[in-house]
């Protein structure tokens, strides 16, 4: 792609949620989530593969609807409140149907099976950016508007930890399996988000810090599938190393970051006397640290016979990109210590 399409396509992508980042009106809000929609197509559709054509349609149309229906229930509230801001969504039927759709455009349970299809049509820098910064617009939104359904969102958020889980257990294919985990990791955070909004921009700072140094690491290796994590080893022997660190981070396990945010969730669902919604959720991550396991196990307990890659070339190779990496698998890793700096939110 030409370097200055693609220096104005991730401009665009930035404009796109900071203008949705700043607003208050519905109708510069909706604004902001067109642009970036609009900016990241052309990323998707930039590998002239029919695969990535599906993808992006796919993706297009699913965008299209949630933003029609976000247009829709904000100008039902204009006509019954007289208020475009977004402070002043207070009618019971535009906020479940704003709500249903900012669930859309995320790719939560039961409108989540977009994003599997979609992210597995994708190259790992594309996905990337869809899993995490097209997720930035959306949530600021709901954690803007004023009087959410818990009910509706314990539901959703239950639904979607559950089937993130059971998505993930029968696949081979890595980019499907990151779109599970992503669905899992975003119904943690909706099941607190009418709660505690502090704390479900913990968990979702942490989440992008995860998954961007998955990504990463999937990306330097050249890894689509489970069976080529086999060749890690040959290829990045340090980063194979520290891999299922990430992985289980991932999946919630102290002493890793990745604990933290569960532990305040499950915490906070016990404050407001909801034991059995915590239950079920903490039972559901079970389900995720399976497949989190199994590819741990593929990577680093598994070698493949040296016969077509050289054991030796990783020794002369400078990977691009090594910096980030080495933050978000710091950040991945080590930041348990800082919970009791959050548990005063």
């Amino acid at each position: 792609m030409n370097p200055l399409v693609l220096s104005l396509l991730i401009l665009s992508l930035g404009l796109g949620t900071t203008l949705t980042f700043a607003s208050s009106h519905w109708l510069l809000a909706w604004m902001g989530l067109e642009i970036n929609t609009l900016a990241i197509i052309p990323l998707m559709a930039q590998h002239q593969h029919p695969r990535a054509i599906e993808a992006t349609t796919k993706y297009f149309l699913t965008q299209a609807t949630a933003a029609a229906l976000i247009l829709f229930a904000s100008m039902t509230n204009a006509w019954i409140t007289g208020q475009w801001e977004i402070q002043q969504m207070t009618q019971t039927i535009p906020t479940t149907m704003l709500t249903l759709a900012l669930m859309l455009k995320l790719g939560l349970a039961p409108a989540h099976f977009w994003l599997p299809e979609v992210l597995q049509g994708l190259d790992l820098t594309t996905g990337l950016i869809l899993s995490t910064w097209q997720k930035l617009a959306p949530f600021s939104l709901l954690l803007q508007i004023p009087n959410l359904n818990s009910n509706l969102l314990i539901i959703i958020g239950l639904m979607s930890t559950m089937v993130g889980g059971w998505g993930g257990l029968n696949q081979t294919q890595l980019r499907k399996i990151m779109a599970y985990s992503s669905i899992a990791h975003l119904g943690w955070m909706i099941l607190i988000v009418s709660f505690n909004p502090k704390l479900t921009t913990v968990a979702l700072t942490m989440y992008i810090i995860m998954t961007t140094s998955m990504f990463l690491t999937l990306k330097i290796n050249n890894s689509l599938d489970v069976n080529t994590l086999a060749t890690s080893w040959a290829k990045t022997p340090v980063l194979t190393a520290l891999t299922p660190l990430m992985l289980l981070s991932l999946g919630g396990l102290p002493p890793l970051s990745g604990f933290m945010p569960k532990w305040l969730i499950l915490q906070e669902l016990t404050k407001q006397e909801l034991p059995l919604t915590a239950t079920i959720a903490a039972l559901s991550a079970l389900l995720s640290l399976y497949f989190y396991l199994r590819l741990s196990y593929a990577m680093t307990l598994t070698m493949s016979p040296n016969t077509t890659v050289n054991t030796a070339l990783w020794r002369l190779k400078s990977n691009q990109g090594s910096a980030p990496l080495s933050v978000s698998i710091a950040l991945a890793t080590l930041l348990l210590p800082l919970t009791p700096a959050l548990l005063i939110l």
